[in-house]
């Protein structure tokens, strides 16, 4: 397998903290840990913005895509409130995750917690050939539920 060299910044208030890691052998997502410098509480049905303390310099063609974590989607109800989040090529800032409480109990953010993965992907730019008809298909314009709903 090829690595793909990404710089990473570690800004100070993320400096005793991991850098994001592969946990198993096959996952195409890295952890991201949270860069709180004290407990954030988030209630049902509130969301709240986390820093990770990382900027990141991608190289051309590539993006990062932030996307929840099923553990804490099954187990406390929380995801990402835009997901996957986008991190384009040409982005230098902090990395923060926007997570959301669909659960029925306050979820807290402590110093460390994995909250998101970080996933790298290649991209493709379109070009766009515009045409007054289309290729049929067998489905068609067939759009939410037309293949039926179980």
């Amino acid at each position: 397998m090829n690595l793909l060299p990404v710089k990473v910044k570690q800004l100070a208030h993320a400096a005793d903290l991991p850098l994001p890691r592969y946990m198993t052998a096959g996952a195409s997502g890295m952890d991201l840990l949270a860069a709180v410098s004290e407990e954030v509480t988030i209630p049902p049905g509130g969301f709240g913005v986390v820093p990770t303390g990382l900027a990141i310099a991608l190289p051309d063609g590539y993006e990062a895509q932030i996307r929840p974590r099923s553990g804490l989607a099954a187990k406390f109800g929380v995801t990402l409130l835009n997901t996957p989040a986008t991190i384009d090529q040409d982005y230098r800032g902090e990395i923060k995750v926007i997570l959301i409480n669909h659960g029925r109990n306050s979820f807290q953010v402590k110093r460390g917690d994995r909250i998101a993965q970080l996933v790298v992907a290649s991209v493709v730019r379109v070009e766009w050939i515009p045409s007054s008809d289309l290729e049929e298909t067998r489905r068609g314009a067939g759009g939410f539920g037309h293949t039926g709903w179980r």
